[in-house]
């Protein structure tokens, strides 16, 4: 597609994301009692918000302008995390993870297929030679410690060499042959022309027909020519002939990779910014200070003395220069020297206040039960939306939007390159800031000269800080020193995890390859008062909201809600490892393995168990995003612990786990993740306060395996994958019925039994058939639906 077709899906989704701003101002501001309708506002805005994210998201992928990309991917992380605020609210609303909408998407004219959640590319393209780079070093460690064996190269035998070279020598002179056989026909051909041409001569008319072929034919491929470049100026895919000077390489080098184009933006954003320092640097330090100094003297003529120069957490000369006369300057400045003389009040009668203290205490009690009272009284008045930490965000890409790209002639603008008037109005604010940092501590030391030669006032402000800071570093030397012990380099810590095989190397899986359909009878179990089990599409879902979007999106981790630990329960053979590596894979996370059976003989005793910890929590922090799965997680939490565990000590981390996840803070993007085939056996109140979300993975319905109109089936695709060819012989249809019970392990297992290097050498000759797979699927052990239903 063009470029323009791009921006176009871009003008429709900001225009899709102006209407639903609006329409959230008008609907979810009110309280509301019916809870169905309080849903269906929900489903609405989620089906729409994640249109509006897979539109964004293949713009912003596929567009190559810079700044566009950059306007885009603040809107982008917006709508992510309110995506992820909805899905809370419809959590907490409906008490389940799963939604059924159906008849919402019906009404809609939309299929599930419609509001499946996407995956952000640019999670792995804009750290992509990071990631390469990690999975050098991983694999030369690997390779180092003889974790990981390099693939053999398998030598020849000499009769094996012998007969390479006689194919290659027969086949050479089968053609040399070839070649010289077909110069004697030529030569043959060419004899038998020329007799009768000697005799008879060449005809006229027969030449001037052809000359006429000949150029009737070039002119007419000139005017096609012609044409063609005209259509394709018109449609703006080509260069029209007043810009074709420029050359070929610059534009490839605008248009080939979005990530080298960001690489030259940086530079000429540095020029940029380089310039604007030389050329209005000097100006804009000139006017920060005269406006500072004359609103020091205007406050000076109010108050009657120079006020206090704020610190640069309260915002520097910024506090000073806000938009506030000289009156509410001095207002707020008397506020403060009345809130200090209280406080002095305050610790002058702290005996007074102790005995007042009760008396408070039992106020309080009263307090907290009048506030439970008006609690339940909100509860009646009905549902209302919680604040959003992104509508903010959205709504200010919105309005960049309208003001510099919804009405932009971009028809000189062919190369997509970047706005330099865009460029220095960013850089302008940095260098303010910059140049502000300067004027502070230069308008700092000039009021206090002021001070000193006009109020005789000293501030003793330096010297307090000094002692504060004095004393605080004698207080942290001893943590500091027994803390010492474990500071090492972050390369030696991820050297080490990865010798002691607590960091492994994910498979590539992407999440697309966990095959599985909607569950179509969602809505009409529900109306039956039966709770469905949740379809695998489903489970995708799941997993990349709770999961992958967090991991990918620093912004959208920051200010979402999101989920610190994750479990996936189900039976064995559905997924659950396969899944945590496709979270690896598709956010770009490193991978911790802390399993009861990987740790066994591991850093032994309590100080080796925090020492682990503290490694793993070190590395993961610093090379996020990470992930750390716990395999068998049930037995870290169970009841009783049997003799075939007693040596691997599972219940090690039972303790231990909680503080990890205290320890992660909202900037952290690390996720634990356990998964489970035997949740029963766990203590389920210790279990339940460790993992927030718990998906549970269930046996591939019979839509997932067959699905005659889907392309994504589980029989199909995994026959396909493993280089099978499906004809009318095989029956997929009687396959998928058969294999009822059987988890995707199961099918996968079968599969690649049956087609061997052997049995797909024969495939032309004898296609597939039916009770091939059925031979080798009947070896194994189904899950019956009894063994299912436990887990819910």
């Amino acid at each position: 597609f063009s470029i323009s077709t791009y921006n176009k899906m871009w003008r429709d989704a900001q225009k899709d994301l102006d209407i639903q701003l609006r329409r959230e101002r008008e609907e979810f501001l009110q309280p509301e009692k019916d809870r169905v309708k309080v849903f269906k506002m929900l489903a609405a805005s989620y089906i729409k918000y994640m249109q509006i994210f897979r539109d964004l998201e293949t713009a912003h992928d596929q567009l190559v302008h810079q700044q566009k990309r950059t306007a885009i991917r603040q809107v982008l992380d917006g709508v992510i995390g309110r995506i992820l605020e909805i899905k809370k609210e419809m959590v907490e609303l409906e008490k389940s993870e799963c939604h059924y909408i159906d008849n919402i998407l019906e009404d809609l004219k939309l299929l599930p297929e419609d509001i499946e959640v996407p995956v952000p590319r640019y999670f792995i393209k804009e750290n992509l030679e990071v990631l390469q780079q990690r999975e050098k070093i991983l694999d030369q460690i690997l390779l180092n410690t003889g974790l990981q064996t390099q693939k053999p190269v398998k030598a020849m035998t000499l009769e094996e060499a012998v007969k390479v070279i006689q194919v290659a020598e027969r086949a050479r002179q089968g053609r040399c042959r070839a070649k010289f056989m077909k110069k004697i026909y030529l030569a043959e051909k060419k004899e038998r022309q020329t007799k009768p041409q000697v005799q008879m001569g060449p005809n006229p008319d027969d030449a001037a027909t052809c000359i006429q072929k000949v150029w009737r034919g070039y002119i007419q491929r000139k005017k096609t020519e012609k044409m063609r470049e005209e259509e394709m100026i018109f449609l703006g895919i080509s260069l029209p002939p007043h810009l074709k000077a420029t050359s070929i390489s610059q534009m490839h080098a605008g248009q080939i990779n979005p990530v080298q184009g960001e690489v030259q933006e940086r530079h000429k954003e540095v020029f940029i910014k380089d310039k604007l320092r030389e050329t209005e640097g000097l100006h804009i330090k000139e006017t920060l200070q005269d406006q500072i100094g004359q609103c020091l003297i205007e406050c000076r003529h109010i108050v009657g003395k120079f006020p206090d120069y704020p610190t640069e957490k309260a915002g520097g000369s910024m506090a000073i220069l806000s938009q506030k006369t000289p009156e509410q300057v001095a207002a707020e400045l008397a506020a403060k020297q009345e809130m200090a003389l209280q406080e002095k009040a305050q610790k002058g009668k702290k005996e007074k206040e102790g005995k007042g203290k009760k008396e408070k205490e039992g106020k309080g009690k009263i307090e907290g039960k009048t506030s439970q009272k008006t609690g339940k009284k909100k509860e009646e008045e009905g549902w209302k939306m919680a604040p959003s930490n992104f509508l903010s965000i959205m709504e200010e890409g919105n309005s960049q939007y309208e003001a510099i790209w919804q009405n932009r002639d971009e028809g000189w603008d062919f190369l997509q390159d970047h706005d330099p008037e865009l460029i220095k109005e960013e850089k302008r604010k940095e260098l303010e800031e910059e140049i502000r940092v300067q004027v502070d501590e230069l308008m700092q030391q000039k009021l206090e000269n002021l001070k000193l030669a006009v109020d005789g006032e000293k501030s003793n402000k330096q010297k307090k800080g000094n002692k504060k800071v004095r004393e605080t570093s004698c207080e942290n030397s001893g943590e500091y020193k027994t803390f010492s012990a474990l500071c090492q380099t972050i390369d030696s810590l991820y050297e080490e995890l990865v010798e002691e095989g607590l960091l492994i190397k994910a498979r590539t899986v992407n999440l697309t390859d966990y095959v599985g359909e909607y569950s179509y009878l969602g809505t009409t179990l529900r109306q039956a008062d039966t709770e469905p089990m949740p379809s695998l599409a489903d489970v995708r879902q799941l997993i990349t909201l709770y999961g992958i979007l967090p991991l990918g999106s620093q912004t959208v981790h920051e200010k979402a809600p999101v989920t610190k630990a994750l479990l996936l329960a189900g039976p064995a053979g559905v997924g659950k490892k396969m899944l945590v590596h496709a979270i690896c894979t598709e956010a770009g996370a490193n991978l911790f393995n802390l399993s009861a059976s990987n740790i066994t003989g591991k850093y032994p005793g309590k100080d080796g168990l925090q020492m682990m910890l503290h490694m793993v929590l070190k590395v993961a922090k610093q090379l996020q995003p990470s992930v750390v799965w716990i395999g068998d997680t049930e037995k870290i939490f169970s009841k009783a612990v049997s003799k075939a565990d007693e040596e691997t000590s599972p219940r090690r981390l039972e303790k231990v786990l909680p503080k990890f996840l205290k320890a992660l803070k909202a900037q952290d993007r690390v996720l634990l993740v356990g998964t489970t085939n035997r949740p029963f056996d766990a203590n389920l109140k210790l279990f339940c306060k460790v993992y927030q979300k718990i998906i549970l993975i269930p046996r591939p319905d019979y839509a997932s395996r067959f699905g005659k109109y889907f392309n994504s089936v589980l029989w199909k695709h995994t026959i396909l994958q493993n280089g099978g060819i499906i004809t009318n012989l095989l029956n997929i249809s009687c396959l998928a019925k058969l294999s009822d019970g059987f988890t995707q392990g199961h099918i996968i297992k079968a599969v690649q039994d049956v087609l061997s290097e052997l049995r797909l050498l024969r495939m032309t000759r004898k296609p597939l058939r039916t009770s091939e797979f059925m031979t080798s699927l009947a070896q194994h052990d189904p899950v019956y639906q009894e063994e299912e239903e436990t887990f819910k």
